[in-house]
């Protein structure tokens, strides 16, 4: 059982490294290639099903205004990570006018529901925010992060399960062990990464052009909206709270300086080659 709990503790601590972006030390365990093949693949068949039911938007003025808005971010975002260049970049308009909610995956899948767009109304630099956020989430590699939470949860669950014994509340105990990780080891770090991908977020949409105030009346309109039967999704997985407004009026002055200099209303400035509708891939800079 020791020998099992020092390998255990020696492959959590070998998974540990710093994120390039925003210096946090991160638990690795899971690689971005494996999870980028894995979020491939949950997309293709989340989409397809999507496709098949009917719920893929084909709004055409709709999905110009998103792949407008998430193209200049992307043109930002290989800037942090000039690898990402070469991401499928994807991004679909989801039609579920119930569900208020925008995500992006390792590998850059990225989807917008129309709930968000029918309940907040945003502008275009709010819908900035709301993308940017979520890319930022890939480019810091959150989600490799997240799996591997969940990996070390399982990890010490078992190791805590074989030092109870196979007695009959064994089972309890896992259960108990796994709630204690969720609370002092992924809600820390799950709130750390909001407050990275806020502030690079923010960072990221500030040197696209889009206004860094708009991250502040987002959050304005999502609060006022939380009220009706709307699943309000994105904020379940994004709390506010006093700490994170104050934390993102801080982001906004620092993002300014970048917004000031910035080209508004810029076209990007890479070449986008299309190999599916609403798929990018990034050409070498001219």
């Amino acid at each position: 059982m020791r020998l099992f709990t020092a390998l255990a503790l020696f492959a959590l601590l070998a998974g540990c490294a710093a994120n390039p972006i925003s210096g946090r030390n991160q638990l690795l365990l899971v690689s971005e290639e494996s999870a980028i093949a894995d979020s491939i693949q949950a997309y293709q068949g989340m989409v397809g099903k999507l496709e098949k039911d009917g719920k893929i938007s084909h709004d055409a003025q709709l999905n110009a205004r998103i792949q407008r808005i998430t193209d200049r971010l992307i043109d930002q975002a290989v800037l942090y990570r000039p690898e990402t260049r070469d991401w499928a970049w994807s991004v679909k308009v989801i039609d579920d006018p119930k569900t208020v909610n925008a995500w992006c995956m390792p590998g850059g899948k990225m989807a917008i529901y129309t709930g968000l767009i029918e309940k907040i109304k945003p502008s275009d630099d709010e819908l900035a925010q709301v993308m940017g956020h979520e890319i930022s989430h890939a480019l810091l590699k959150h989600g490799a992060e997240k799996m591997s939470m969940q990996m070390a949860a399982g990890v010490a669950a078992i190791a805590i399960g074989v030092a109870g014994g196979s007695s009959k509340d064994s089972g309890r105990r896992q259960t108990g062990a796994e709630l204690a990780l969720l609370g002092l080891v992924l809600l820390p770090n799950s709130r750390g990464a909001e407050s990275e991908a806020d502030r690079i977020g923010l960072e990221l949409a500030a040197r696209a052009g889009f206004h860094p105030h708009a991250a502040v009346t987002l959050w304005e309109k999502m609060a006022q909206a939380n009220g009706d039967k709307t699943r309000f999704d994105w904020l379940s997985t994004h709390p506010s709270s006093p700490k994170r407004l104050e934390e993102l009026a801080t982001h906004e002055f620092d993002a300014r300086a970048f917004y000031d200099v910035a080209p508004k209303h810029q076209e990007p400035s890479r070449a986008w080659t299309s190999t599916s509708p609403n798929e990018r891939l990034v050409s070498p800079a001219r």
